[in-house]
């Protein structure tokens, strides 16, 4: 594999062949997308649901031994050479038209790190059916195909499948984003991919892991501060995206795909998006977050999908009871976009699901398969299939995809009328859902500086370090603080109410003293008070260890912010009052959170023995 520097050294598109913007289409939705809670909606606050589908290929296919030209050792015998399948076999004009044709809206388009630096050209085989791509490398083929889909008016969702150009996804070299590359190239190669198409508003998303999972020796996890944390690294390729590359795109975060050791009697499990209730993301700019979790039947909630090695006698999804099944989807990926006003609340995007066509004939898959698009249709839920194309011969071969070519060039559908998947997949994609304006959604959002800086605010990431040496969480800009954690370090914002409260100058102060309690009016008697001064609402704070170190006062637009105040108390329990929105932002520790008409203008915490100096009190202040 070639090393690539810089990105400015990556192979240019060739002549003919634009990186930049798709060619004019007629306009059936506005570009860039966002999210409103639960929906992902288009520039005009209209819902764009993703109908999807998976164009493999370019993130490889080989099994990862023998000959890498020899098909027999390709996933099912389909070689892809490289480039998204099937560019051998029909034109590229043909094959989206046949994605459109079955009634997808956007494309998920997987990619490997190497195929990024990869300059050797493509084989002509590869391109038979494509003449004008002989001699281009993979990227440049990359580089058509996304003009083409956004040409042709569909969204693309770069998806970084692989770090090598082979086969997913066992114990193979690509379990994790850093399993074959480190996380700094990794990071390197999402900010040269997202710059790359940031001219083209049809490209929308950046998927940036495909089902992190376990190596041989250790697990990736969810928050533990060190190198194999999906968190962490989602989180901050996520924010450096938006902030240095494309601040259009969507921020794409699939669930880990698995943990431990597939043996009965040793913990193992497939997470999911379970974690996510506990420890979510708050990205740079709201609206951008969408989780992301992939279904098939012959996996399970605790099974790895292996027969033979590695295989255990835990229930498969197929085993599952209709009403077992919904109840599992549920708890592992739904219940992000299904309960509103929480910490973690999102757009789930099932990204990958699917099963075998005309030679699936077993009983068990074909049930899922419906059960699953029951769930899809009954939820609203934006979905991509797997795959959208493959190879046929005689109608004989893999049989997943959902549109085949054959070596002449001959297409097999979904529709050709012999089947079987055909009216769940004509009831999924013309199943009616919420459609027009969405009316914007209260953000909620969890700060988590647990093991270091987690500043959410473009302005103040802008600006120099406001308590040096210590960790420090901010707000997204428009947000306020609302909660804090009497241990943790976790906070609670939201614009509920009152949306962005920041005034035109947007100045701040850095509060470590007493110097706006006035007197008469000390609201935590014998504590330690950080007080902003009227007119200014906290946005952040800053611990060492596990006390608290300062404050960040913003300044309110004059006419936000009311005076008077009460003190919540949460040193000896939760006080968040009834039915408080937000979730759960810390998970067994006691809480405090001002309501949804007021703001948080001070915390208290006390020195004496005992104590860690964590916050016990906040003084929440009514909005004018």
């Amino acid at each position: 594999m070639t090393s690539l520097p810089q990105a400015q050294a990556a192979p240019t598109p060739a002549a003919g062949v634009s990186a930049s913007s798709p060619a004019p289409v007629a306009e059936d939705w506005t570009p860039p997308l966002s999210t409103r809670g639960r929906w992902i909606v288009d520039a005009d606050g209209d819902r764009f649901k993703l109908r999807s589908g998976n164009w493999h290929g370019a993130s490889g296919t080989w099994n990862g031994s023998g000959d890498t030209e020899d098909d027999a050792n390709h996933h099912a015998g389909e070689n892809s050479g490289r480039i998204p399948l099937g560019l051998d076999r029909a034109p590229m004009a043909e094959i989206i038209a046949g994605f459109q044709e079955i009634g997808i809206n956007s494309v998920r388009l997987p990619f490997s790190n190497e195929m990024v630096h990869d300059t050797r050209p493509v084989t002509d085989d590869a391109v038979a059916a494509n003449p004008a791509l002989r001699g281009r490398t993979p990227l440049q083929v990359y580089d058509a195909v996304v003009r083409a889909l956004t040409g042709a008016g569909l969204a693309v969702i770069l998806n970084n499948h692989t770090n090598t150009t082979r086969w997913c996804c066992g114990v193979d070299g690509n379990e994790r984003w850093n399993a074959s590359r480190s996380t700094a190239e990794w990071e390197e190669d999402w900010l040269f991919m997202a710059r790359r198409y940031r001219d083209n508003r049809r490209v929308v998303g950046a998927d940036l892991y495909n089902e992190v999972r376990r190596s041989v020796w250790d697990d990736p996890n969810w928050g533990l501060g060190d190198d194999h944390d999906w968190f962490a690294a989602s989180q901050r390729v996520g924010d450096r995206i938006l902030l240095e590359a494309n601040p259009d795109l969507l921020i794409v975060v699939e669930g880990i795909n698995w943990t431990g050791i597939p043996v009965d009697g040793l913990p193992h499990e497939r997470p999911t998006l379970e974690p996510a209730r506990r420890l979510s993301h708050t990205l740079v700019d709201s609206g951008k977050l969408v989780y992301a979790a992939h279904f098939y039947d012959y996996t399970g909630p605790r099974h790895s999908g292996a027969t033979g090695i590695g295989e255990t006698s835990d229930p498969r999804y197929r085993d599952l009871s209709p009403d077992e099944l919904v109840a599992v989807l549920n708890r592992q990926a739904f219940f992000v976009a299904a309960e509103q006003d929480r910490h973690f609340t999102a757009p789930v995007w099932i990204s990958e699901f699917g099963v075998g066509g005309r030679a699936e004939t077993a009983a068990k898959p074909r049930a899922w398969f419906e059960n699953v698009v029951d769930h899809l249709v009954r939820t609203d839920a934006d979905f991509a299939f797997w795959p959208l194309v493959g190879w046929h011969e005689n109608r004989g071969g893999n049989g997943w995809a959902l549109l085949h070519w054959d070596a002449a060039g001959h297409r097999m559908g979904v529709y050709d009328g012999d089947d079987w998947r055909a009216p769940a997949w004509r009831r999924l994609v013309e199943a009616p859902g919420r459609t027009g304006p969405v009316p914007r959604a209260a953000e909620w959002s969890q700060l988590s500086p647990d093991h270091g800086d987690f500043v959410a605010s473009r302005r103040m990431r802008a600006l120099p370090d406001f308590d040096s040496g210590a960790r420090k969480a901010v707000c997204p800009d428009g947000q306020r603080l609302l909660g804090l954690a009497h241990t943790g370090n976790r906070g609670l914002c939201s614009d509920v109410t009152a949306a962005n409260l920041g005034g035109p100058a947007l100045g701040h102060e850095v509060v470590r003293d007493e110097r706006h309690v006035r007197p008469g009016g000390d609201w935590a008697s014998g504590y330690t008070k950080l007080q902003c001064a009227d007119g200014q609402f906290l946005a952040g704070y800053s611990v060492r260890g596990a006390a608290v170190s300062a404050a960040l006062c913003v300044t309110a637009r004059p006419g936000t912010l009311g005076t008077g105040g009460r003190t919540v108390w949460f040193d000896r329990g939760d006080a968040r009052g009834t039915a408080p929105k937000g979730g759960d932002f810390a998970y067994g520790r006691y809480k405090g959170q001002c309501g949804d008409g007021e703001y948080a203008a001070g915390i208290a915490y006390t020195g004496r023995i005992g104590s860690a100096r964590t916050p016990d009190a906040l003084y929440c202040r009514p909005l004018a």
